[in-house]
């Protein structure tokens, strides 16, 4: 196996205008097996090491820890193909216990954190089988046990590709991430006072990302959104975004209002660009956080000859990845969860024990309907594991055309989702306020 270390990379460094080695991290740096290199033979089961471990600064800068990935693929632990077995080694070398937590993997038990599995202490190591059941565009950072902490942590994607072939020339990530700076340079943990401390939003690593295009070419970018608390909304200047997946999951097409996309911590959306501008153009990507926009970053469109004469026509919808293609709602079993407000059942991480009662029992194969009632005085940002759902609509009588696993709710309002309980075990709830200083909050359900 070729190992790549794990360490402080030049290119993640953080002030006001790039990022040093102050923001801080834990250092998760991803080892791929012979499978995973360019040129190398395949391998039945891809294998994958995540290192959790202190990184440290230049001279003369703020000290802090690092979870960088240094090598071919600094913005992602992979590329797989759906259907592989991954092995996973995860190795903690912080000196606090660590906990993985992931976005999108429906039904793996072996990997629910809190639920399923309890933090890996210092200094010890885990090693997991994940089925790559679906294809998608998933997360993993290491926050659930990260708010209050020294440093906060970076977050991590993971691709799993589709069977066949996707009408694309390109596929690029964009991975947004944000940070809260204090006057020195050193960065916030969420879940801690920061009305002294500065915004910074990154993509890749970097304050700002240029993405060298052909007229004509077409791109799929993978937005996520790795922000600690910020729901923001991103747009293209004068080119159509065309929405194909959310949250790991194929939707029907669909292009985005107003050119628009809004994404909630931990989203993730999957779109198709045709680069119609100009050859020698520049198109860019405006970043707003709900207090102003800011240039995040652009296409930069070559003045070689477009890539082909005319834009490719639409694309199909993406291959399915076995969601049931109806919920049954009529005989569902309902639940309300209260968000915001008095925490009631909800508890911070520290807090939350697997003898405590669940919010909610299923039956595997029925479906569950949720009304999330938001009472706080800001939006609200919910997680369900395990599953993914449908968001109602107002009259309760169909669906939106896709599926979700996270979602933002505005204050004083009640949003209805479903989903069908198909995979039985014990399956983590988050909840959120969209602001720096508010604390995760948990708590679980099960599926009998």
């Amino acid at each position: 196996m070729i190992r790549i270390e794990a360490m402080a990379d030049r290119n993640l460094r953080l002030d006001r205008r790039r990022l040093l080695a102050g923001l801080g991290a834990a250092a998760l740096g991803p080892v791929w097996g012979p499978a995973l290199l360019a040129g190398a033979k395949a391998q039945p089961r891809p294998r994958l090491a995540l290192t959790a471990r202190a990184g440290t600064t230049g001279p003369g800068e703020p000290d802090g820890l690092l979870w960088t990935s240094s090598g071919a693929a600094p913005d992602h632990a992979g590329r797989f193909r759906r259907s592989d077995s991954l092995e996973l080694t995860f190795n903690n070398e912080l000196a606090v216990p660590a906990l993985l937590n992931w976005h999108g993997l429906d039904g793996i038990q072996a990997v629910e954190p809190l639920a399923g599995r309890t933090p890996l202490s210092a200094g010890l190591k885990q090693n997991l089988q994940i089925p790559l059941r679906q294809a998608g565009t998933f997360l993993c950072d290491l926050r659930l046990l990260g708010d209050s902490q020294a440093r906060p942590a970076r977050a991590l994607a993971l691709i799993v590709g589709e069977s066949g072939t996707i009408p694309v020339d390109r596929d690029e990530i964009l991975l947004l991430e944000d940070w809260r700076l204090r006057p020195d340079g050193t960065a916030l943990a969420p879940g801690s006072d920061a009305r002294d401390a500065s915004r910074l939003y990154t993509i890749n690593g970097e304050t700002s990302r240029d993405i060298a295009v052909r007229s004509n070419e077409r791109l799929r970018l993978r937005f996520i959104n790795g922000c600690q608390r910020t729901v923001v909304a991103l747009k293209m200047e004068s080119l159509d975004i065309r929405v194909m997946a959310l949250d790991s999951q194929p939707a029907e097409p669909f292009l985005a209002r107003n050119g628009a996309l809004l994404l909630a911590p931990g989203a993730r959306i999957d779109a198709f660009v045709d680069a119609t501008a100009p050859p020698g153009s520049k198109v860019g990507i405006r970043l707003h956080d709900g207090q102003e926009a800011r240039p995040i970053g652009r296409l930069v469109v070559s003045d070689e000859p477009p890539l082909r004469a005319a834009p490719l026509p639409p694309a199909p919808p993406l291959p399915p990845n076995e969601l049931p293609a109806r919920l049954e709602l009529r005989n569902a079993l309902r639940f309300e969860l209260l968000l915001g407000g008095p925490p009631a059942d909800w508890v911070t991480v520290p807090g939350f024990a697997a003898s405590s009662a669940p919010a909610f029992r299923a039956k595997a194969g029925r479906t569950v309907v949720l009304a999330l009632s938001n009472r706080a005085a800001t939006a609200t940002v919910f997680h369900l594991h395990g599953h993914h759902f449908r968001l109602l609509d107002r009259l309760d009588d169909g669906w939106k055309p896709f599926w979700l696993d996270t979602l933002a709710i505005e204050p004083a309002t009640t949003e209805r989702v479903a989903f069908a309980a198909d995979y039985p075990g014990r399956w983590l709830l988050e909840a959120m306020a969209a602001d720096w200083a508010a604390p995760r909050l948990v708590r679980w359900y099960s599926v009998e």
